[in-house]
Formats: structure tokens, sequence, C-alpha cells
């Protein structure tokens, strides 16, 4: 028996019953031989962590676009606390913290520079409709290095549904959806705070009785609640005090962050870049990279645009935008 063999038993010994296996995934589509040292879903993440769509969250905006101070969240920090709060509440209920990693380290390599404004940019003026969370899905099936990760079943599930209506097929899929927002509420008050928009004060004392007056307390509290509530039963879930409390920081951060005058005016710069590198690409299909210009034989050039622009970190959107857009000096 070798050291994947001897991870997989031990999944049947100390996991519960309703977590997944990775000994059961349903697979790959294009099956590979077994690793003789990692389970399926340790594999996932290996491969995931190793992309470069990875490594370029590092330069995409979470809250504060293009952020000049070091410690504003990126959207890889952000995918890193997932990470961590995800796996913690995964541990509390003997859930696979192999698949949980795997989900959310992946659930945002779609997403596209200056957050979800070019998100919203993309989904407007693009026939075919941009969301972030099936982009992610496109670049771990297609995308990265032109041919995808070639993923199992359960950690492509788990992307695809970490974000929206649907529910993953996963109990280690649901968890990441609540980690995700768990995680982005908490940072952003953090951030928010830090960039002197808000301050602690500002925060709604009735939501801030239930979940704590601080980051630590307030992330401690959410978790425990997911797992106290979920402990046992085949679905994940909230109280309905601690879910409503979280809600109402979120609309608080609506009113006083995210629509705030400093981040509307961001905003609507980006949303020129985004836009105009969109018109000029589709009038301008070769001069995009000869990897984007080769997927225009099976698919339509609105498709492969977006794909080229939701890759971009934000400084090389601005990079090109510049490059295509501001007059050079001729001497």
């Amino acid at each position: 028996m070798n050291l994947r063999e001897n991870l997989e038993a031990r999944e049947y010994k100390l996991l519960s019953p309703y977590a997944a296996k990775a000994k059961e995934s349903k697979g790959r589509k294009f099956p590979l031989d077994k690793d003789p040292l990692r389970t399926e879903f340790q594999r996932d993440r290996d491969r995931i962590l190793h992309a470069k769509s990875f490594r370029r969250l590092m330069h995409k905006t979470q809250v504060f676009i293009a952020p000049s101070k070091d410690h504003y969240r990126t959207r890889l920090t952000h995918t890193l606390e997932v990470a961590q709060i995800a796996r913690t509440i995964a541990r509390g209920l003997m859930l696979n913290e192999d698949l949980i990693e795997a989900i959310a380290l992946g659930h945002d390599l779609g997403h596209t520079p200056f957050g979800h404004i070019g998100e919203t940019v993309l989904n407007e003026i693009t026939p075919c409709g941009f969301k972030h969370y099936e982009q992610s899905l496109r670049v771990v099936e297609r995308l990265e290095d032109g041919e995808g990760l070639n993923l199992t079943y359960e950690v492509r599930d788990g992307i695809v549904n970490h974000s929206g209506s649907n529910q993953a097929s996963t109990l280690e899929g649901r968890i990441v959806k609540f980690a995700d927002r768990i995680a982005y509420i908490n940072h952003d008050i953090d951030d928010a705070i830090r960039a002197g928009m808000i301050a602690r004060t500002d925060l709604p004392e009735e939501f801030i009785a239930v979940l704590g007056d601080t980051h630590k307390w307030r992330i401690n509290n959410m978790v425990m609640d997911v797992i106290g509530n979920s402990y046992g039963r085949q679905d994940i879930q909230m109280s309905g005090e601690i879910y409503q409390a979280m809600m109402g920081l979120r609309n608080f951060m609506f009113e006083r962050v995210y629509r705030a005058p400093l981040l509307v005016e961001l905003e609507f710069r980006a949303r020129h870049v985004v836009s105009d590198l969109y018109e000029y690409f589709v009038r301008n299909k070769e001069k995009m990279p000869i990897e984007y210009i080769g997927m225009l034989e099976t698919e339509p050039v609105e498709r492969i645009v977006c794909d080229y622009i939701a890759g971009m970190t934000d400084r090389y959107a601005l990079q090109i935008y510049q490059e295509i857009f501001i007059p050079q000096s001729m001497c």
C-alpha cells in the first residue's frame, strides 16, 4: 500500500460519513494514472497553486483599485483567507480539507481586473454575458496553459457554484460559499477602517452586539455558528440570528463603502478602461497574444476578448490601455 492509498483509507476512518472521499471522486474529463503520493483532491490543490492564473491574483483588486499601500487585501490574500476559514469549518465538521482547499484556491481564478466593476462591465457589454464564477471554471477547464488543469468533478463543481443561487453538490463546496462571504465582509471592513472611510464606532451596534466588536471575534463567531448549525447534518447553514447580522453588515458596507464617492470615482475610471479595451480588441483581434488568436478558430471573438481582459491584472490592464490610448512622445 503506497502513501496515497494510506491517505485514502484514513479518510474513511477519520472523516464524517457526509464528507467527500477522494477515492470516490467522479473523476476528471481526461483520466490520469493515480499519483503514488497524493490523493486526487491534493493533486488538484497543487495544480491550482502552481497555475499562472493563481499567481496573477496578487495584482487584482479586492475592493481598493490598484492599492499603493502594503496592507490592503488583494484578490490573492482574499483567496488565502477564504481557504483558511473554509478549512477551519471543514475540520470542525470532519469534512475533507483537501477538497475544501482546492475549491477555495480556485474559486476566484476567473475574476477580472478592478474587482466586481470589471465583471459588471463585461457582463453589460458582451453578448455572451460574463460571471466571474463561470469564468473561474473556464480558466481551469480551458484557458490555463491553453488546455486547462483537468481537475476532478468535485473541485470544478465547487468552483462554479461558490457564488450565485446554485448549490455545490458536496458539503465542502457549500462551505466555501459561506467562507467566501465571511472573509470578504470582515476583511473589507478592516480595509475600510484602515483607509479612513469608516471608523469602528460607525459599525451598526445591533449587528456588532451579535457578531463581536473586533475583526477576529466576528470571524470566530461566524465560523463557530456554521459549525454548530451544520454538525452531523447533510447541509451547511448558519443560525438565523448570525446570518441576519452578517447580511446587515454587508448592507452597511454597500451603503458606506462600496458605493462611497471615492470608490465610485475610481470605478468610473476603471469602467472606461475595461470597456475601451474590450471594444478595441473586438475590432483589432489580431493585436491579442497568439494563444488567444488561435482560439478564434472555434469561438466568437467577443468570448475570447473577455478571456483576455479577465485574465489581466490591474496594472497590466492599465499598461495596455496606456499603450493603446495615451499619446506617446515622438521624440
